[in-house]
């Protein structure tokens, strides 16, 4: 999923933020002068994990718009534009979701996404090349497939999980700041600032490995709206836009936007945990066993 890297980006951006507000609020100290209650801690520890995450999750869509620059279609230009509303508006019709807000951005890739804090006000945007480089029914697959992620309520689910893991990282990061703290850099007034230091890094690093978990998770989500896209414009046409989409792939995209490209990626050992997508020749073969 496209918008799943700037997900992730922006919960990291946004927890470090809480976490500096916290030691700047005295949350850290007061815990500190309780003991380290781990209750208390854990509780804190969700309230921030769940926090970011959500806060991720609900300008996700203003993020994306810009990030991308989406231009949304209220007035279709011509007959492009109008075949592509009417297709979004049957398939989230077909889907059960309300019709999202459908949008163009310029790229010269095939490229496509959606996003939004909710499945009856999501939004889906497709690129310049996409439309110029696909067969309608090709397109429309892709579009099936963007569809099924609003469907499956793909962004809350992974919102939670991403909350889960943050509580865990914010929780085990000022555990480890805490021993550490007490084994070598305690001083007569309390927590020093290789406590702050140490919960940061140990933030970090145990950020990068719930973004591995987070990352596997929506390659799972990946299979499940490629299914989607059979289902809405065929098997064999779901099939075809992705290996147009590999054919593409040989061509690096621009670096504003190589984290969202539908395509995915391909990679192996440590690389392949950070991968949104599963690479597009595992994709084609689950479709091809389906049939």
């Amino acid at each position: 999923m496209k918008r799943i890297f700037l997900l992730v980006i922006t919960n990291l951006a946004v927890m470090l933020v809480l976490s500096v507000a916290a030691h700047l609020l005295g949350l850290d100290r007061y815990l500190a002068q309780h003991g380290q209650n781990l209750t208390g801690l854990l509780i804190m520890s969700a309230f921030f994990g769940f926090g970011g995450a959500f806060i991720s999750l609900a300008i996700s869509k203003w993020m994306a718009k810009r990030a991308m620059g989406v231009r949304v279609i209220t007035t279709p230009s011509g007959a492009d534009e109008q075949w592509l509303v009417n297709t979004v508006k049957a398939q989230a019709q077909q889907a059960g979701i309300g019709m999202p807000e459908v949008g163009i951005f310029e790229s010269p890739q095939p490229n496509a996404f959606a996003t939004g804090a909710r499945r009856d006000s999501a939004l889906v945007a497709v690129s310049t090349g996409l439309l110029r480089n696909m067969r309608r029914n090709e397109v429309e697959a892709v579009l099936g497939h963007e569809i099924a992620h609003v469907a499956n309520g793909d962004m809350v689910t992974l919102t939670l999980i991403q909350g889960v893991v943050n509580t865990f990282v914010f929780f085990l990061s000022r555990v480890i700041g805490e021993l550490v703290d007490k084994a070598l850099l305690r001083n007569e007034r309390g927590r020093g600032i290789g406590y702050f230091v140490t919960v940061m890094a140990a933030q970090f690093v145990l950020g990068i490995l719930a973004t591995m978990i987070v990352m596997w998770f929506s390659r799972r989500r990946e299979f499940r709206a490629d299914e989607g896209g059979a289902r809405a414009a065929g098997t064999g046409n779901m099939i075809a836009a992705l290996e147009r989409l590999k054919a593409a792939s040989n061509e690096p995209l621009p670096a504003q936007m190589s984290a969202f490209g539908i395509q995915g990626g391909a990679g192996a050992g440590l690389r392949r945990l950070f991968l949104s997508h599963p690479p597009l020749e595992e994709r084609i073969a689950a479709l091809q066993n389906l049939r």
